[in-house]
């Protein structure tokens, strides 16, 4: 698992500062642009994982990237070049504060909720009688704070960000409306690859000039929850699992093996063998998500490779 990025220190010309998220690495250039890494962690229930999957982080990155250039005449985004299969460098923006969470079915953590008796999620309701990955009857819209690093996102209703002034009413107007816009562009998108888009995340930011723009990932496996729409309605009506393709599968084998992140619970030991399916799982979410063939990138030297491309780009 050596050809693996897990952790970057590179020292670019006119360099700010970097910020180490769960699994990017954002390098802040003159104040200017942001050169964001996506590094081979696997994040999961908040927890980084111990080992890194192989081309994971150009998986990721390819995915956010090219959905960025499939929604750009929708929403305006961050994205200005990608010099390396792993890089994207972009305007740098003040983050918001909230992530826009948007959810067509009942599943995962809305499941789990449901479950529980809970039928108010982020002050939106839920309807009475639905079972497990069963379709909304509009997307429901349930926001979660940006957690600081090690802690848990939190679920937050639209009326407390507001009240709370982590986003102002007008922006937050902004935020709605290009969530709905994007979510309904990527169901569409899912709808041409044989997928049902189930729910996702969006980030935003505010450039200097106080433009508001997607950031981050968009409609990635790590982002976003996808079925096989072949034998959707068949597998809801026996009442048997949905054939998904996202990280569901890592947190069902994490649960499996006794691990929500909860306090006291220690990270189930990954060997190679399972690291290498995780990464053939991830290659096969890459091909179906994007409808083209996935292209292993040079792994001889991930870090050197890197270096060599930012340093080229930035020379320009």
């Amino acid at each position: 698992m050596s050809k693996t990025i897990i952790d970057t220190n590179f020292n670019f010309p006119n360099q700010k500062s970097v910020y180490k998220g769960k699994v990017r690495e954002v390098y802040n250039i003159n104040d200017e642009q942001l050169v964001m890494i996506a590094t081979d962690r696997l994040s999961a229930f908040d927890v980084v994982m111990p080992k890194g999957i192989p081309y994971k982080g150009q998986i990721l990155n390819q995915i956010a990237t090219k959905m960025m250039k499939e929604t750009e005449d929708l929403v305006p985004n961050w994205l200005v070049a990608t010099p390396d299969p792993n890089v994207a460098v972009g305007h740098l923006c003040t983050p918001f504060k909230v992530e826009m969470v948007i959810r067509g079915y009942m599943s995962g953590h809305a499941a789990r909720e449901y479950k529980a008796g809970k039928r108010l999620l982020c002050g939106v309701p839920m309807p009475e009688g639905m079972k497990e990955n069963d379709k909304f009857p509009e997307p429901i819209i349930t926001p979660a704070t940006k957690a600081e690093k090690g802690d848990h996102d939190e679920d937050i209703s639209r009326e407390d960000i507001l009240k709370r002034g982590i986003v102002s009413q007008e922006d937050y107007q902004v935020l709605e409306d290009y969530t709905r816009k994007l979510f309904q562009r990527g169901t569409e998108i899912a709808a041409e690859r044989g997928l049902i888009l189930v729910d996702t995340k969006y980030e935003f930011g505010k450039t200097k000039d106080g433009k508001i723009v997607l950031i981050d990932e968009i409609h990635t496996p790590d982002s976003s929850r996808y079925f096989y729409a072949d034998g959707y309605e068949d597998r809801q009506d026996r009442g048997e699992a949905q054939k998904q393709l996202s990280k569901e599968f890592v947190r069902q084998w994490l649960i499996a093996n006794g691990f929500q992140g909860l306090e006291g619970q220690s990270v189930p030991f990954m060997s190679d063998e399972y690291i290498e399916t995780v990464s053939d799982r991830y290659i096969e979410l890459y091909e179906n998500i994007t409808g083209d063939t996935f292209e292993r990138g040079d792994i001889s030297d991930i870090q050197g490779r890197i270096e060599a491309n930012v340093l080229a780009y930035l020379e320009k």
